[in-house]
């Protein structure tokens, strides 16, 4: 038997993993990420019942938060929240700073891209089938603190917090889900069609 140890490339947990790279890699795929949301939140419309517009926020945080992994998907939504706050004006229409009734949502993203970036490391994100349950966690988690949030700025019950913070995007964010839980499977489709042995592991 040789003495020669021979090594396997180590299998990538999430889809950030078959970028080559490391320091500078990460960071750039956390700046990425927090630019992607930030683009996808002038896609906005206002609704006159409620201070809460709809965005394309949440796309952009599932798929962040699923292809960074729980680590960096949660750095980039800090990054984009902080850099709002500081200034950069990409809140949905262009605002920075506090936006008041709006804010939970910001927090959020932060815990959505957690959840689901953790859930993609257990492999949530290979099939449709175990990442539309992954996508609907992350999404409720996000409108558990964006909810919670607008009862207590606009000073209301429950049910009206709901009313106004939830029931009006249930069908676009089912939409969103459902994007990211087919998109995601098919990246991982792809990376193992064409990339490396070590990317082809079996999923």
């Amino acid at each position: 038997m040789s003495g020669t140890l021979t090594t396997r490339a180590r299998p990538p947990v999430v889809l950030a993993d078959l970028a080559s790279g490391t320091l500078v890699r990460d960071a750039a795929l956390i700046g990425g990420a927090a630019g992607l949301v930030g683009a996808l939140a002038q896609i906005s419309v206002h609704l006159s019942f409620t201070p809460v517009p709809i965005t394309g926020q949440t796309l952009g945080v599932l798929l962040a938060g699923t292809a960074l992994g729980w680590k960096r998907g949660t750095a980039a939504m800090a990054v984009y929240g902080l850099a709002g706050l500081a200034g950069v004006p990409w809140f949905a229409g262009h605002e920075s700073g506090y936006v008041g009734a709006s804010f939970g949502y910001i927090l959020g993203f932060v815990l959505c891209a957690a959840l689901c970036g953790f859930l993609a490391e257990r492999r949530a994100d290979r099939t449709v089938r175990t990442s539309v349950p992954a996508m609907i966690a992350g999404e409720a988690v996000m409108y558990a603190a964006g909810v919670a949030w607008l009862g207590a700025y606009l000073h209301v019950g429950p049910a009206r917090a709901i009313a106004l913070g939830l029931t009006p995007f249930l069908a676009g964010d089912a939409i969103k889900a459902a994007i990211a839980a087919v998109a995601l499977p098919g990246a991982w489709k792809l990376a193992r069609r064409e990339g490396s042995p070590a990317e082809r592991d079996p999923g």
